[in-house]
C-alpha cells in the first residue's frame, strides 16, 4: 500500500472520530439545555403553588428560575456552535474518504495494468510460421 494511501486511511479515521467527538459534545449540549429547561418550569411551578413559600423568599425563586434560563441558553448556543463544528467535520471527513477511494482506485488499476503486462511477459513466444 502506498504511504500516501496509508496516510489517508489515518485521517479519515482521526477525522471520523473528531467528527464523533463534535457529535457527542452537541448531544451532550442538548441534554444540558433540556435539563435547565426543565428545571426552570418546575422551578415556576413551585413558585405558583398554593403550599410554596414563594411569598417569604421570591428573590430566591426569581434568581434560581433565572440562573436555569441563562444555563439553557448558554448550553442552546454551545449546541449551535458545536453543530456548525459537526457539519464542518462532516465535509472534511467526506473529502478525505474521497480522497482515499480514489487513491485506492488508482493503486487497484496500477497493481491490476502490472499483473496484465507481467503475465503478458510470461507468455512463450511463438516461432515465427514458416511456409
Amino acid at each position: 500500500m502506498p504511504a500516501r494511501m496509508q496516510r489517508l486511511k489515518k485521517l479519515l479515521a482521526l477525522q471520523e472520530q473528531l467528527k464523533a467527538m463534535h457529535e457527542l459534545r452537541h448531544a451532550g449540549f442538548v441534554s444540558q439545555s433540556i435539563a435547565a429547561r426543565k428545571e426552570a418550569e418546575e422551578l415556576v411551578e413551585r413558585f405558583n403553588a398554593e403550599d410554596s413559600l414563594s411569598g417569604l423568599f421570591p428573590d430566591i425563586y426569581h434568581r434560581g428560575i433565572g440562573s436555569a434560563l441563562s444555563r439553557e441558553d448558554a448550553s442552546r448556543k454551545a449546541a449551535t456552535n458545536e453543530a456548525s463544528k459537526v457539519a464542518t467535520a462532516t465535509v472534511r471527513t467526506n473529502m478525505v474518504e474521497r480522497n482515499y477511494r480514489e487513491a485506492r482506485s488508482a493503486y487497484e488499476r496500477e497493481r491490476g495494468d502490472r499483473e496484465r503486462l507481467e503475465i503478458i511477459g510470461q507468455r512463450p513466444k511463438k516461432p515465427p510460421e514458416s511456409r
